[in-house]
């Protein structure tokens, strides 16, 4: 696939000092659009997966770079090939979707969908893009509601047998909390309001702040520190708590955040979604830092290493270049600058919070 070279006149709106110019903007989104296969499909890199979540973390990026019909052909990659019951598989061989690698279906990788479809929907207007996608992201949601547990927690997955894995991960239903608050917004857009949806999201959002007992203790990855505060189920003074608690543990000055603990390990992607949350925060200053610190894993060709050693033998690891960093970089860069669907999507406006469960 030829990809047409995006010029700087495209991305003026992702210029962010330190972080990126204009042109280094383009030659990023150029990377991404190079690795996305004809059919919309958007892997890893190609010749890996590709995961339904990272693909639209990817799609979401082209949206915010102004790549609208690149974006829509990666969200109708998702309409054409969305299993009966709802799902999509966790992993396909470089996007093939008749080549599937891991045939669990992750319940917040299928959530997803709900929170691409929202931002494409606001960056764009299209009506009909909305009409259209509204089936499979109703599918997708009662799918996914189907393993929410008694506490209000998310279950894992489905394994590929069908059995369900009813532990809940808490990077998982922040996630999907998320994607039903997009997907609530989506119905009432038009004007098919989903009380029960609301009633499971209020559950998730409790279940998060009050019950950490609920949740799979995996407190050492830096996801579980930041996302209840980037999926909004933690704000104001309880998110702030949360990112100071641990603030030391994971940032590392300079390099960025740490994936897991007590790992010398750094990688983009978690950087930049840390960065986002930051931003969910009002914290832009601090925001911007991390994304500046970030900038050693820039890759020529305008992609990113997934992640960088910074201990013994220091190296880039693994030596990959994936688009799920670079978009979660673009999209962090989007919100610090105002995009308004991204704003919109990440900042919580005319995003519906739930009904708080009347139980404890």
């Amino acid at each position: 696939m030829t990809v047409p070279r995006r010029g700087p006149d495209r991305t003026e709106h992702l210029v962010l000092p330190g972080v990126l110019t204009a042109e280094e903007a383009a030659e990023t989104v150029a990377g991404i659009l190079g690795v996305q296969r004809e059919d919309g499909a958007i892997p890893w890199f190609r010749g890996h997966h590709l995961d339904p979540w990272d693909h639209t973390e990817a799609a979401m990026a082209l949206d915010a770079a102004g790549e609208h019909e690149a974006a829509a052909r990666a969200y109708e990659w998702l309409r054409r090939h969305q299993n009966p019951d709802g799902s999509w598989y966790a992993a396909y061989h470089d996007g093939e979707a008749d080549r599937p690698t891991d045939r669990g279906r992750e319940s917040n990788f299928c959530a997803y969908i709900a929170v691409g479809v929202w931002h494409h929907y606001l960056a764009t207007g299209d009506e009909a893009f909305l009409d259209r996608m509204w089936p499979a992201v109703f599918a997708a949601i009662e799918f996914v509601l189907e393993l929410q547990q008694p506490g209000g927690q998310i279950g894992w997955k489905r394994e590929a047998d069908g059995t369900p894995v009813n532990d809940a991960l808490l990077t998982g239903s922040s996630s999907v909390h998320q994607a039903l608050r997009c997907a609530l917004a989506i119905a009432d857009e038009r004007e098919e309001p989903q009380p029960d949806w609301e009633l499971a999201a209020g559950a998730i959002a409790h279940a998060i702040r009050r019950h950490p007992e609920r949740f799979l203790d995996k407190s050492h990855y830096s996801m579980d520190w930041y996302y209840p505060v980037l999926g909004g189920a933690l704000t104001g003074a309880e998110a702030k708590a949360r990112i100071e608690e641990s603030w030391d543990d994971f940032v590392v000055p300079g390099l960025g955040v740490r994936c897991v603990l007590p790992n010398p390990w750094v990688t983009g992607g978690e950087s930049c979604e840390l960065a986002l949350a930051l931003w969910v925060m009002g914290e832009s200053d601090r925001a911007l830092e991390i994304l500046q610190s970030v900038q050693h894993l820039r890759a020529e060709g305008g992609m990113y290493w997934t992640g960088y050693v910074f201990e013994g033998n220091s190296a880039v690891w693994p030596e990959e270049l994936t688009t799920w960093t670079a978009g979660s970089l673009l999209l962090a860069v989007a919100a610090l600058g105002g995009d308004e669907a991204t704003v919109a999507v990440f900042g919580g406006e005319r995003l519906p919070r739930g009904l708080a469960p009347e139980c404890c």
